[in-house]
């Protein structure tokens, strides 16, 4: 099975930045797909940004132009780093991986990490 751990999550003041990292262990050869989801309280959880192994992005409306997903392959890592935040942006934050290759066999199920709060408030 794939662990994820987040890391990076904070208070941040509206117009701020932060950067997320996610590191994904568990002796399998490559991820097809990382990602991000976020989840306030009392909603769902939502997509907010995934990435291909080959780097092809996917963003939610509400962050596209302030949001930027990224991954280092050799490292299984993936980040978000986000910029002009809004109180909007509060939630929990979690990663994500499906796709888990294992030589010839792929695990097609979702991988969750434990999330990490992210709170922007003056």
């Amino acid at each position: 099975q794939v662990q994820l751990a987040e890391s990076g999550g904070g208070l941040v003041q509206p117009g701020g930045s932060l950067r997320l990292s996610c590191a994904a262990s568990g002796g399998f050869l490559s991820i097809g797909l990382m990602g991000w989801y976020r989840q306030a309280p009392g909603k769902q959880r939502d997509l907010v940004a995934s990435i291909s192994s080959g780097g092809i992005t996917n963003y939610a409306d509400s962050v596209k132009g302030r949001f930027t997903i990224s991954r280092d392959n050799a490292k299984n890592m993936v980040y978000l780093q986000m910029s002009s935040l809004t109180p909007e942006d509060t939630a929990v934050y979690y990663c994500n991986s499906k796709d888990i290759w294992y030589g010839r066999s792929v695990d097609s199920r979702d991988y969750w990490g434990q999330g990490t709060q992210v709170t922007v408030s003056s």
